[in-house]
């Protein structure tokens, strides 16, 4: 009898977080206005967070813990970002969701540096989203659009960079050999 393969949930979770990232950053760098949000929040709650948190469980189980943390707390963040929006941000003033989005670059910074012994392809998306949140963040902080702009553009390279990430594992694994460097 031929043993199970174990499932590689990365390319689910990158696939959320690559989706999700490019619809929020293409209102972020002006793209489309706020009033198409709700497609965001919709694609946030299912495919940015909770196919994340699903993938970081199973990564949980598959004993990777760098795995289980990004997905895990990335959809975390997607979640808290749609029901914030959705249900909470009445009457919350901008410099506080800033220091929603500093802390997120807190975390993502030593993610980053989480990523410095594996794959570079990794590296080079949170090399991409450090920044973003911080832009995004002294947007808000400082009511400085031209940065939450700047951070929209920079989201679109962090999205771009995690669907790339995302079809190498897919592909790889379909063609049982490197097809797509990482």
């Amino acid at each position: 009898m031929e043993a199970k393969k174990a499932i590689n949930p990365a390319p689910l979770g990158l696939s959320g977080f690559a989706l999700t990232t490019w619809l929020l950053s293409m209102v972020n760098a002006g793209w489309f206005p706020g009033a198409d949000v709700p497609m965001v929040l919709a694609c946030a709650f299912a495919f940015g967070g909770t196919a994340q948190f699903v993938a970081g469980v199973m990564e949980a189980g598959a004993g990777n813990g760098f795995g289980f943390v990004a997905f895990c707390g990335y959809g975390a963040f997607w979640w808290t970002f749609a029901l914030f929006v959705e249900f909470f941000a009445k009457g919350v003033q901008g410099p506080f969701v800033g220091w929603y989005l500093l802390l997120w670059g807190v975390f993502t910074t030593y993610m980053w540096i989480g990523t410095w012994p594996k794959g570079k392809a990794l590296m080079l998306v949170f090399t991409a989203l450090t920044p973003t949140f911080y832009l995004l963040a002294f947007g808000a902080l400082l009511g400085m659009g031209g940065l939450t702009t700047f951070g929209g553009y920079l989201g679109l390279v962090t999205a771009a960079l995690a669907f790339y990430l995302a079809a190498a594992e897919i592909i790889n694994e379909s063609w049982g050999r490197t097809v797509l460097p990482v």
